[in-house]
């Protein structure tokens, strides 16, 4: 127990920059120190010791592309030219591959975002990006500004389930849109995701649809307090 006390949180790893195609080294955190201590409602997790979140963007010292291992992994010619010109000649080179406070991590995250999006790279991995800068600003306490950047990631979502949901059966992200709105004051919007989610027959996802039922009673509070009027799937007990 002493030992793994003692371990160092944090590990290096080799990866390859899609970029530029140069090796470098980047932090990783021991998986056996990744010890939860809760997890908000939208899966936002609080950590006991270090936050593997903080690590899971991958910065190239050489060009300053950031990535993370389910970004697009090959770049085309196109693809390099265009991050070039946008990005690569005015962005600071440096190295990000030790130990991140959390405003590193949400400079890696911005960036990351801001590459993803000239690329092109799928809108669910720009979705993942928005979703932990939110996060970020939410364990600083900084509400206006994750409130901004849960309402671009909501608007990602969506695009997700339009461009990406197979059969619109898609729980988890169904369950995310519908908690997204609701933390947002939604709360009508809220509640139909959450309906898609607990009445859609070809959902078997017992997980979320337990979170949606346990978040559709938080909703009927929250509209009841606020005096908003109950639609009526809402006046009858999930």
């Amino acid at each position: 127990m002493e030992d793994s006390i003692q371990l160092e949180p944090l590990y290096q790893i080799k990866v390859n920059c899609p970029q530029c195609e140069e090796d470098f080294q980047t932090s990783r955190v021991r998986q056996s120190l990744k010890r939860v201590s809760r997890r908000d409602s939208d899966f936002c997790a609080y950590y006991q010791h270090e936050n593997p979140d903080f690590y899971v963007v991958r910065v190239c010292p050489h060009c300053g592309f950031a990535s993370t291992e389910n970004s697009m992994a090959k770049l085309s010619p196109a693809h390099k030219q265009k991050y070039m010109s946008e990005i690569g000649r005015r962005v600071a080179k440096r190295d990000m591959g030790g130990h991140r406070s959390r405003e590193q991590a949400l400079e890696t995250y911005k960036l990351a975002l801001m590459c993803a999006q000239t690329i092109g790279d799928r809108e669910r991995i720009v979705a993942s990006f928005l979703h932990h800068i939110a996060w970020l600003y939410r364990y600083n306490g900084e509400n206006e500004q994750e409130q901004r950047f849960l309402r671009y990631c909501l608007e990602s979502y969506i695009r997700v389930y339009e461009l990406e949901s197979v059969g619109g059966s898609d729980a988890r992200l169904m369950f995310l849109i519908g908690e997204l709105h609701r933390r947002l004051g939604e709360f009508n919007n809220a509640v139909k995701w959450f309906s898609r989610v607990i009445n859609d027959q070809r959902i078997t996802d017992s997980a979320m649809i337990r979170a949606s039922r346990e978040q559709w009673v938080v909703l009927r509070e929250q509209m009841l307090a606020k005096n908003h009027e109950l639609p009526d799937e809402m006046k009858e007990e999930k």
